[in-house]
């Protein structure tokens, strides 16, 4: 009883050879779906072998690592067999018949031992190298992912996204072609969840506005997720009313109904270039997973109903009833089909797995790649080139904000795929006027004005990154961050360690944040923390404290993501955005002019700033922190005679290790001044550091509070201070001289 997938396999060679199958779905007819009979059989094929892969899964135990199948999804080979290589297909996990039909249409193809070598966790896979089990391909357009719960669906949107945009910026070597269609499939639960939500209503929010978005979701409903029951008309009536959003329908448990449905989103979505939802039927079978057992928790009745339904059995009528196999011909095959499988299983369970750390973490830092035909001397619209120049004219020392500025005109004018795109960049110019004149200076196609969530905006880039573009996406304020964290730690960071380096998600994602806002207070407009971000692997984080330093460093972080396809987080400190004077008002020490790219250096990834040359202190800081330590270490030298030098860290993950290292071996006392809270913080990774250096000098850190950060002076008794640090300072150090 408990043993479904036997059952079900049983049943398969009885039912056919007994002549008991299933009474139509629907009243598609192979004319209807588009289909000749040699496309019938072939689909049947796929059918089979992906049926068998679960088979063997679930079989192969202590051998294969990953038991959740297809089963019941088998319909999803007609969106393989009618959409083209080219339409790129963010996959759902039940999604195994379309992957072997689309890897059936390229030449020389070894798709089920690619599969085996999958399920087995090989260092051979061709897609992941051994880490996961995943649906992909680079050859086939698919991106490879491990997602459950939707998480995929904001990128799906963002690609559909860059195909419009390549058809206006033609200038930008495109990876899709300008007809392309996105292919996005998930299950009837996942449609619930927020990530989900904000894709449709990103997807529908732009076509209501007739603005172009070619993309094909597909919800394949089996009525059920692990164990909670989907309402029943549930799908339907959310979605086939939505504005924006067309919706349709199709069996996927009839390969004919599934082919005409199929056929027909995507042929709407090519024609129109808008978004369409498409309602797929099918049924779960065998459970959600090898552990599980349905019938804990489902009457036996319900679970042989949906066994009844199985899509090879309704695929079995269709080739009898049209004359092109025999009962005989069918379970024949199913079974010689079954063999094949087993034999190819053998061979791929025995190759190599991945046998040490540095092996597994290898493509974390993806490939570098030259970068070629990515960039232009300058755009060739003058218009821009001559706004660009404006936006330079004076000749002035200038705040971080103004360097931020012209830094991403100039990035701009160097990359002609970047864009630049979040909430009120565009016509407003920022909330802190750091974007303002670049929409004027590139149009809106480049700087984009976005609606109001972060996932949409982080999705945006990933997919845009998918198709050739360089995003540099902005998030308002770092708290924001946290509503779509997932779509930098489960999408962007995991790519190309879950596709052994094949895909990356190139991108620059600024983010204004940090304390020490006047006027402002609470967890979302001025919050200290990114302890969130400091732990996804693979990444770069990124903090400027100056103007010159924040150019720079902007530029270094594009190279970093068009040259070797990183991840860069690009935090801005608020509170410095237009600060000029460091000791006293009207000194003009923080702010600085503006070199363009041609007449400056760029700040090396790893590579920290200092200030002063003294032993008896080092202190070592980033962001506003080290803009404080600047004012602290000038009156520790004029009235305690300890002349300090301090550190500006720079680059916060991962963290400078080796010139953080030097310094302090050349101190006597090091103090790190942190702004973020003492739980959590970089300042515990740089005190362990510190230790595990061998490094001989005192030791004291000073931290913000774990406290979120109050309204008006009273933020002040939460963060660190000048005064705070003299002490620190003075403490560490034994009183002074």
């Amino acid at each position: 009883m408990f043993d479904r997938a036997t059952i079900i396999d049983k049943a398969f060679i009885d039912r056919v050879g007994a002549g008991h199958l299933p009474e139509p779905l629907s009243d598609t007819t192979l004319a209807g779906a588009g289909l000749e009979v040699h496309s019938l059989a072939g689909l049947f094929e796929t059918q089979v072998m992906s049926r068998h892969l679960d088979l063997m899964a679930r079989r192969s135990k202590g051998r294969t690592f990953y038991s959740i199948g297809s089963s019941g999804h088998e319909g999803m080979a007609a969106l393989g067999l009618t959409s083209r290589l080219t339409d790129m297909a963010f996959l759902h996990y039940r999604d195994g018949a379309f992957l072997l039909q689309r890897k059936k249409s390229v030449s020389g193809s070894t798709y089920l031992y690619d599969m085996c070598l999958s399920f087995s966790a090989s260092a051979e896979d061709p897609v992941s190298g051994g880490r996961h089990k995943v649906l992909g391909g680079h050859e086939i357009f698919v991106p490879p992912q491990t997602s459950t719960i939707a998480s995929h669906l904001p990128k799906g949107v963002g690609a559909a996204h860059s195909i419009a945009l390549s058809r206006k910026l033609a200038d930008v070597e495109a990876v899709l072609p300008r007809d392309a269609v996105i292919l996005c499939s998930f299950g009837d639960a996942s449609v619930n969840h927020s990530t989900a939500q904000g894709a449709f209503n990103t997807a529908a929010w732009t076509a209501y506005q007739n603005l172009p978005m070619p993309i094909v979701f597909i919800c394949e409903d089996n009525d059920i997720g692990i164990s909670v029951r989907t309402p029943k008309g549930w799908i339907e009536a959310t979605f086939s009313n939505r504005p924006g959003l067309t919706y349709m329908a199709c069996d996927g448990r009839d390969i004919l109904d599934a082919c005409r449905g199929t056929a027909a989103a995507v042929d709407y979505a090519r024609r129109t270039r808008r978004p369409v939802f498409l309602h797929m039927k099918t049924v779960r079978l065998m459970g959600h997973a090898g552990a599980d057992i349905e019938a804990a928790y489902t009457d036996v009745s319900h679970i042989e109903a949906g066994e009844a339904q199985d899509p090879l059995l309704h695929t079995a009528r269709h080739l009898i009833r049209a004359g092109v196999m025999s009962g005989e011909d069918i379970c024949r095959l199913y079974q010689e089909t079954g063999e094949r499988v087993m034999r190819v299983a053998e061979d791929a369970c025995a190759r190599p797995r991945l046998t040490s750390a540095e092996a597994v973490m290898a493509p974390l830092v993806p490939p570098v790649s030259s970068g070629s035909g990515r960039k232009a001397p300058a755009l060739p619209d003058e218009r821009a080139r001559q706004e660009v120049k404006e936006l330079r004219q004076k000749d002035k020392p200038l705040p971080l904000a103004r360097h931020i500025n012209l830094a991403l005109a100039d990035v701009m004018l160097q990359y002609k795929n970047t864009v630049v795109f979040g909430e009120d960049v565009g016509r407003k110019g920022g909330v802190y006027s750091v974007t303002t004149g670049l929409q004027s200076a590139f149009g809106p196609a480049r700087v984009i004005d976005t609606l109001l969530d972060e996932q949409s905006i982080l999705g945006l880039a990933i997919g845009m990154a998918h198709n050739g573009f360089l995003p540099i996406p902005e998030i308002q304020f770092l708290a924001y961050v946290h509503n779509a964290a997932d779509q930098i730690r489960g999408e962007t960071s995991t790519l190309s360690f879950f596709s052994n380096g094949h895909y990356t998600n190139p991108m620059v994602v600024r983010i204004a944040g940090l304390a020490y806002q006047k006027g402002f207070g609470g967890h979302f407009h001025n919050d200290n923390s990114f302890a969130a971000l400091r732990d996804i692997p693979g990444i770069i984080i990124a903090c400027p404290s100056n103007g010159t330093d924040g150019a720079r460093m902007l530029r270094e972080c594009v190279r970093l993501a068009e040259e070797e396809r990183r991840v860069v987080i690009f935090l801005e400190p608020i509170a410095l955005y237009m600060t000029a004077d460091l000791y006293d008002e009207g000194d003009g020490i923080w702010a600085s002019r503006y070199r363009a790219p041609a007449e400056d250096h760029r700040v090396k990834l790893g590579e920290a700033g200092h200030h002063g040359d003294g032993r008896e202190l080092c202190i070592l800081s980033y962001g506003n922190g080290y803009y404080l330590s600047r004012k602290a270490a000038k009156v520790l030298g004029e009235k305690h005679g300890i002349r300090p030098r301090v550190v500006d860290l720079r680059w916060l993950h991962p963290l400078p290790r080796e010139a953080v290292l030097k310094h302090a071996r050349q101190c006597q006392n090091v103090l790190v001044v942190d702004e973020a809270r003492r739980t959590g913080s970089v300042s515990e990774q740089i005190m362990a550091l510190l230790a595990e250096g061998g490094i001989p000098a005192k030791t004291a850190r000073y931290c913000a509070e774990d406290s979120f950060i109050p309204l008006g002076p009273a933020a002040h008794e939460v963060l660190p201070s000048v005064d705070g640090i003299i002490d620190a300072a003075m403490k560490l150090c034994g009183g002074g001289k």
